[in-house]
């Protein structure tokens, strides 16, 4: 049976067989909130930088299979704008992650004709994360496989604030007329332009809740949540989801 919104939750169950996912009603846009890493290290004694150290592995096993599946668009919140709140040691590794992500991954996602891109205020990155993550995008700028997304410093608020003066500035010099705004308008000032809205949206480690992410471009994605940890999610919990998905209709407020 398919998971109902917004309230069941999912404990990891392991799967024996193939679900029988749909290829040509597979989610183009799958986005992830990657939440439970801290927590995960703190049930069995350790740093919460190794929950995040180990949830980096997972990354690379979901983007693999994303890949394989046919996913078109798979965004992961990396790093929030509130995130910096957290102690300096934390967000100085967080910040590294990226670096080591790609610095080891990068042959792998070029083979597997994988395009990096990234959403969020990016250049109040660290100098080497800004590096490793353009690096990654130029070298994967004409691949045309899987998008892979990283939200790094993103926040849907800041986001949709910055759309807003980005519009007042083109009525204000004549560009736009305020007959002009609308939704279509609206959205190709926010990071995700060029990207689809997300048809689907895995969180992880037990929360319902956005946390500031992709506000406005979740407006009609379905939802999936898991009481399991993102370091102990897997390839099965995601195929499951992909076809809890595949299970509910879409009315987008018809019937």
């Amino acid at each position: 049976m398919p998971i109902k919104f917004p309230f069941t939750k999912n404990k990891k169950q392991p799967t024996t067989k193939p679900l029988g996912l749909d290829q040509d009603h597979l989610p183009k846009h799958v986005a992830i909130i990657m939440d439970g890493n801290g927590r995960w290290a703190k049930n069995r004694g350790m740093p919460r930088i190794a929950g995040h150290k180990e949830g980096m592995g997972v990354v690379k096993k979901i983007v693999r299979q994303a890949s394989d599946i046919g996913v078109h668009v798979l965004t992961l919140y990396a790093f929030s704008t509130e995130n910096w709140k957290r102690p300096k040691k934390e967000v100085d590794f967080l910040m590294k992650l990226p670096v080591d992500f790609l610095n080891t991954y990068l042959p792998e996602l070029i083979e597997r004709n994988v395009q990096v891109q990234t959403i969020g205020d990016f250049n109040v990155l660290p100098n080497h994360t800004q590096k490793a993550v353009q690096e990654a995008i130029e070298k994967t700028k004409d691949n045309n496989g899987l998008i892979l997304n990283f939200a790094l410093n993103y926040g849907s608020r800041f986001e949709m604030v910055n759309a807003v003066k980005e519009i007042a500035a083109e009525v204000e010099n004549g560009s736009v007329q305020i007959s002009d705004i609308d939704e279509t308008l609206f959205s190709s000032h926010l990071y995700t332009s060029n990207l689809k809205e997300p048809d689907l949206l895995i969180r992880t480690s037990g929360e319902q809740r956005l946390s500031n992410f992709l506000l406005w471009q979740l407006a009609y994605a379905e939802f999936w949540f898991t009481e399991v940890y993102w370091p102990d999610f897997d390839e099965s919990l995601f195929e499951k989801a992909l076809y809890d998905y595949q299970n509910r209709k879409r009315r987008y407020g018809g019937v």
